[in-house]
């Protein structure tokens, strides 16, 4: 039975493991996304996602609150570079997002050994994935209506008057 044992160790005895998140979470936090084994990328998201929030507490405390979480983060992932984008950029960008600050996308299995690949990435830093989805516009229209028609405003020529418009035109040769 398995009670209470909630860490993957990974196969690695605990600084080996400890390291090898620290540079698995620095590298996503510089590039944003990492190809790495399913497994691997399920504990980096459980290491690296109470660091994200961290980050994103400092914008909305005092800087003392701010220099302690800075230290907090330091501590788990002991690369200035990565705490100084962690705290500017990734911060900035999640303001708004109360959890689930990373995404895993499965891969397939790799050629050499058939491991289960996935890919993790930073939600809000891909713009492939958001772009294909704009905001909707949303608009009240009753549901009885066959539909809208679309109605071309008239050009305005300088000088001349303006005349009926294409679907004005066709609707009255219709009607004849």
């Amino acid at each position: 039975m398995r009670h209470g044992k909630k860490i993957n160790h990974l196969g690695r005895k605990t600084a080996h493991r400890k390291a090898m998140l620290a540079n698995m979470a620095c590298s996503l936090i510089e590039h944003k996304r990492i190809n790495t084994t399913v497994a691997k990328a399920k504990a980096l998201k459980r290491f690296i996602e109470p660091l994200i929030t961290k980050s994103k507490a400092e914008n909305n405390q005092t800087t003392e609150k701010g220099t302690h979480n800075r230290r907090i983060v330091f501590k788990s992932l002991r690369d200035k570079y990565a705490i100084t984008e962690l705290f500017s950029q990734v911060s900035e960008k999640v303001a708004d997002r109360p959890g689930g600050y990373t995404r895993i996308i499965k891969l397939g299995n790799r050629l050499g050994d058939n491991a289960d690949m996935a890919m993790i990435e930073l939600v809000d830093f891909n713009e492939i994935y958001n772009a294909d989805k704009p905001k909707k516009k949303t608009t009240r229209r009753s549901r009885r209506g066959g539909g809208s028609k679309a109605v071309v405003p008239p050009v305005a020529v300088s000088g001349k008057k303006e005349s009926k418009t294409d679907t004005e035109v066709k609707s009255d040769d219709s009607e004849e």
